[in-house]
């Protein structure tokens, strides 16, 4: 027997402004599916997830919740008013004998419940009212950037108790990582509809890809034949003195589809200027110290920076990512130790926290009131790397209407204001990028098109993410903040990383993110001699480094191979100069491996 199904839409329609948001759009959610919602930013997501929740009401349709079914939604700007801590907020639906339940899900989403809500930030408001959510354990969740605000530790702890929950869910989230780990259905919103795939977020792309190259070909079919119509209309005057009213009316109701058909959206305009070339050396930093009260930062941190390095740095929230890249880039001083900055630097930066825009300004305002994009006796026009531009054609080319160049920068969704800041960003030569949390609230488009750029820029990149997938695509090398001032560079990405880190007893970060790997490389080798001589952490660190070693071995395997090609060089010498780089990296890291392996041998034998 077919189980009822916990939400069900029927014909919804929904209007903002004169423009559809929806047309006649259904959807069905049935107990237990864990489901992508997708599409562009602006398609309608967030606002289609409240009509969900029954939160917004569509103009037409009917929106049916199963009986005794609870629909439980995430709030992306929750109203904490009347509640004085967090706790009191995220507790407030739930039954005396459920409070137990908050400080578990405040503890792995890693915010404290005694925190004043006056006191509390952004991200700790979301993360309270994702714990509320969790606590609540409704029939079905909608779950809008449930990510954003949380570190990987925070992101690992809601993947793992999202993936053995009952509970169906309706998941936004911009990390790939995270939606392929999680769904095993897709919904798509694409120009007002929505399409239904029973498979989860992997595989995505090669399936809009399909239906976007079959739209392509019907209105290409449709093209013609109206072509070939319109010839035969033309042509039938002279030929008949009475032409057939039949076909003539076909051929209107074929333009009328035509023009009936919305057209896709284009991606963002994103492109960047690397300017001059800067030094060999973008940074040498030596010895970092930084103490803030009795919080360590870093401790003794060593970091060379090269031309066309992409570098990322991962860690908890709070562990001080921004602060070590401040002090990177000149505008914090250590405490002990000392930073070089390379010649020819320009720096331009992409800021987290948004702080670069003006709530109340418009978007025209904010771009031709930036100084380095200011153009001199032309209030119409901004400066876009180095040649005069029109304010509101450059706003196009990052997918704003001319009716938003005079709106306010608050009117925008988050996607919204990150194009903005990407817009400002890319208006200026640069060969040193800093960019502090990039991906939140971006669409996949945008995000590959980001993705790509940073692959062909010539300048170098310091990036501050917590999307694991994004720093795979990115970095060559990553750097990590794990507590108590211990930062530690590792080469490759987030998969390196964790595949290289070795867990140490003391370890208070990154533990359930890196030990599942770590056990599973060791189980694989020999088991290493264990003795009295060698502490816990040498003993563990013997067993782990046979894979380590084995690794890296291949690694360099494969890179000389692709070195021993003899027309590389010329052909893509970016490619091999980076290629012989890594291949350096991975030597320096196998001696290191190999004699510290040598040493705890022989100190295991004695």
């Amino acid at each position: 027997m077919a189980r009822a199904p916990l939400l069900q839409l029927s014909g919804i329609s929904l209007t903002f402004g004169g423009n559809p948001i929806f047309d006649a759009l259904d959807l069905v959610v049935q107990p237990g599916d864990r489901v992508a919602l997708v599409g562009r930013n602006g398609s309608g997501k967030s606002t289609l997830m409240k009509v969900m929740a029954g939160l917004s009401e569509a103009d037409t349709g009917v929106r049916v919740v199963a009986p005794g079914a609870h629909v439980g939604y995430m709030e992306q700007d929750p109203d904490l008013s009347g509640f004085l801590t967090l706790g009191d907020y995220a507790s407030s639906c739930l039954p005396d004998d459920e409070f137990y339940k908050v400080p578990m899900v405040a503890e792995g989403l890693k915010f404290n419940p005694e925190t004043l809500v006056a006191n509390a930030s952004g991200g700790e408001r979301r993360r309270a009212a994702l714990a509320k959510l969790m606590a609540e354990a409704p029939e079905l969740m909608l779950l809008d950037e449930p990510t954003n605000h949380l570190d990987i530790q925070a992101i690992e702890w809601l993947e793992a108790e999202l993936s053995t929950t009952r509970t169906a869910f309706v998941l936004i989230s911009h990390d790939r990582a995270f939606l392929r780990a999680l769904t095993k259905a897709t919904l798509w919103i694409d120009r007002g509809q929505i399409r239904r795939r029973e498979s989860g977020f992997d595989g995505f792309e090669e399936w809009r890809e399909t239906v976007w190259a079959e739209e392509d070909d019907a209105r290409h079919k449709l093209d013609r034949k109206i072509k070939a119509e319109a010839k035969w209309a033309v042509e039938g005057i002279s030929a008949r003195r009475k032409r057939n009213q039949g076909r003539v009316r076909a051929l209107a109701a074929l333009r009328d589809e035509r023009s009936s058909q919305i057209r896709r959206q284009g991606t963002a305009a994103l492109e960047l200027d690397s300017g001059t070339t800067s030094g060999k050396r973008v940074i040498e930093a030596k010895g970092l110290v930084k103490i803030f009260g009795d919080k360590t930062i870093v401790d003794g941190f060593d970091l060379r920076v090269l031309r066309g390095d992409r570098v990322a740095f991962v860690g908890p929230n709070g562990v001080g990512k921004t602060t070590l890249l401040k002090m990177l880039t000149g505008e914090i001083a250590p405490d002990q130790g000392s930073v070089t900055l390379g010649t020819n630097l320009e720096i331009a930066v992409f800021d987290q926290a948004r702080a670069q825009l003006d709530p109340e300004a418009t978007l025209w305002d904010s771009l031709t009131n930036d100084p380095s994009m200011r153009v001199s006796g032309a209030s119409d026009q901004v400066m876009v790397r180095g040649t005069p531009k029109h304010v509101v054609a450059y706003l196009k080319d990052f997918l704003f209407d001319e009716r938003q160049a005079r709106a306010p920068v608050k009117s925008l969704s988050g996607g919204e204001k990150a194009r903005l800041l990407l817009a400002r960003l890319m208006a200026q030569p640069s060969n040193l990028l800093i960019m502090d949390e990039p991906t939140n609230d971006l669409d996949v488009e945008t995000l590959d098109l980001l993705q790509d750029i940073l692959g062909d820029y010539d300048g170098t990149v310091l990036l501050v993410s917590h999307d694991r997938d994004f720093i795979d695509r990115i970095a060559t090398s990553t750097v990590a903040l794990e507590g108590k001032g211990r930062v530690t560079a590792y080469p490759g990405g987030w998969s390196d990383y964790v595949r290289q880190r070795v867990i140490t007893a003391d370890t208070e970060t990154f533990d359930n993110v890196a030990k599942p790997v770590a056990v599973a490389s060791a189980a694989a080798q020999p088991v290493v001699r264990r003795t009295d001589s060698l502490s816990f952490t040498e003993k563990k660190r013997l067993e782990d480094l046979p894979a380590v070693i084995g690794k890296l071995e291949a690694e360099i395997s494969k890179l000389s191979e692709f070195l021993a090609d003899p027309e590389m060089f010329t052909k893509e010498p970016a490619k091999f100069r980076r290629a012989t780089e890594v291949m350096a990296e991975r030597q320096e890291a196998l001696n290191k491996a190999e004699s510290d392996w040598l040493a705890l041998e022989e100190r295991a034998a004695s």
